[in-house]
């Protein structure tokens, strides 16, 4: 009986166990379903009101405009909060490609609207702008724009969604200066892209261990050539955080180095800040030291800078170094700084604003066609960008801008065949470039190397743009103004240039004959 009693049980809980599990099936299978469904559904909507190139055209400019007004928001506000810059310049970074996807797009309709051949050869389409953005190809080329136009609509909506707690926290921190009405006033009397990299600067100059040891603290700047390391430097010296912060700040070079003696070189050279009524008492007056690397630097030099910085330099005393060479980074006590080129959608943004100033691009859909194939062209060059843009703002005319389009394009093909590499990475180089001249072709344009002057040096009056895009008589070896900045440290770029005549096949010497046989 009681046999009996346990295989009833048994019986009994298989039964509860099996409609259980049976329960859950029907569960599971329902979910499954469900989600199947929701997924049908969605497909369909997704399918059936599928948004048109215009609609999305129009969304991505209300989302770029939104997130134009937080970064110009952020860029005149005193951010502390690395992680903050760090999603601010995300942000930044998703707003340049939306632009250049966004201007693509319609540079591209515009071009398709037009009679083939009409305006611009296919040599020189927009169709390599076009076809440089990843994934494209001609046969589906509207198509693959569209998909970009979702793409960065999608992205930038996500981020501003993320970013709605730190829109608010902006409110809080403090303005460092009012900006002006427009953007391109501000992209050209400031330092364009950077504003992550200046304030993670200040924020090491400024920060102050409350029991620091007798060591000083080093911040390494690493990038390559031209890419603005002694400009950021230069700004975030200018900042008056800074110079209330610190007493002096002494700029060091690569040929200053030489048998250092901190001591000896503070009575040798003019202080590039002084502020003797900041910081009165003796153990508050702080030195910033910059060191501006030409070369290379070894360990010896090094070792004997730090040393007499240590015994020299007041407690609180920072050291900022700057090299094209990642070797500066083992002499750093904090994380380095590295500095690299613009992207080409940044670069696009920065160019565009610099030669159409306060004009509308798209009021001028032929030129900013144009425009963006040239800034495709100069491979990210600052100084080309500021040269080349301002010529282009001051010659406001199609002819004139579609004759520096071929000419560039006739020139860098050349030099590419010639010498195998973009004369602008030359440029950086500090090497002999061969440019040539638009309107005089029988001339060859060499720019040698180019060199720094400060604010206070004459420059010289003939013009680098004067010579390649003008018909300004010029012959043999002699200097031309490149650009003169007009943000800190204010330098002017001088290149030792030269005019050589080409040897054309006409120039031969014919050989003397007599009764039409050759004498020799």
């Amino acid at each position: 009986m009681h046999c009996t009693s346990i295989v009833h049980c048994r019986i009994l809980l298989l039964h509860f166990l099996f409609q259980r599990r049976v329960s859950q099936m029907n569960i599971l299978l329902t979910a499954v379903l469900n989600e199947l469904t929701t997924r049908s559904i969605n497909f369909l909507i997704k399918n059936s009101f599928k948004p048109t190139a215009p609609d999305m055209e129009d969304r991505l400019r209300r989302i770029l405009l939104r997130a134009q007004v937080i970064i110009d928001e952020a860029i005149g506000r005193q951010i502390t909060n690395r992680g903050v810059l760090e999603q601010l310049d995300k942000l930044r970074d998703s707003m340049h490609h939306g632009y250049y996807i966004l201007d693509t797009f319609i540079y591209q309709s515009q071009s398709e609207k037009e009679t083939k051949g009409q305006v611009l050869s296919n040599t020189l389409s927009l169709s390599n702008v076009v076809n440089s953005l990843q994934g494209l190809c001609s046969s589906s080329r509207n198509t693959q724009i569209s998909e970009q136009l979702q793409k960065s609509l999608d992205d930038l909506s996500s981020m501003i969604i993320d970013m709605e707690e730190i829109i608010v926290f902006l409110m809080s921190y403090p303005r460092l200066y009012r900006q002006p009405y427009s953007m391109h006033l501000l992209v050209g009397n400031c330092m364009f892209g950077r504003h992550m990299e200046m304030e993670l600067v200040i924020s090491f100059l400024l920060h102050t261990q409350p029991h620091a040891p007798k060591e000083l603290e080093v911040l390494p700047i690493v990038g390559p050539g031209k890419v603005g390391k002694s400009t950021l430097v230069a700004h975030v010296c200018e900042d008056a955080r800074v110079r209330n912060h610190f007493s002096e700040i002494l700029f060091l070079h690569g040929h200053d180095l030489t048998g250092v003696d901190l001591a000896a070189l503070k009575e040798g050279y003019v202080m590039e800040h002084q502020n003797p009524g900041s910081n009165s008492n003796k153990e508050g007056r702080r030195l910033l030291i910059v060191v501006d690397l030409v070369g290379t630097l070894t360990e010896d030099v090094w070792n004997r800078l730090y040393s007499a910085s240590i015994q020299h330099a007041p407690s609180g005393s920072k050291i900022i170094i700057t090299s094209r060479s990642d070797e500066i980074i083992k002499f750093g006590t904090t994380r380095t700084l590295s500095l690299k080129y613009l992207s080409h959608e940044a670069y696009w943004y920065f160019f565009k604003m610099l030669t159409f100033g306060s004009m509308d691009p798209e009021m001028h859909p032929r030129l900013a066609r144009m425009a963006m194939e040239i800034a495709r062209m100069m491979n990210g060059c600052f100084i080309s960008a500021n040269v080349v843009g301002c010529l282009l703002r001051d010659n406001i005319d199609f002819h004139f801008w579609y004759k520096v389009l071929a000419f560039l394009s006739g020139m860098i093909k050349k030099h590419i065949s010639k010498f195998g590499v973009h004369p602008f990475d030359l440029l950086n180089g500090k090497k002999p470039t061969h440019l040539g001249r638009m309107f005089i072709p029988s001339e060859d344009f060499v720019l040698h190397y180019d060199y720094q002057r400060s604010s206070q040096d004459d420059v010289p009056k003939i013009r680098i743009q004067d010579v390649i895009y003008g018909s300004v008589k010029a012959e043999g070896t002699f200097e031309a103004l490149g650009w003169r900045s007009r943000i800190p440290p204010y330098h002017s770029y001088v290149a030792v240039c030269e005019i050589r005549g080409l040897k054309t096949a006409g120039a031969k010497r014919k050989r003397p004959m007599k009764n039409g046989v050759t004498l020799y």
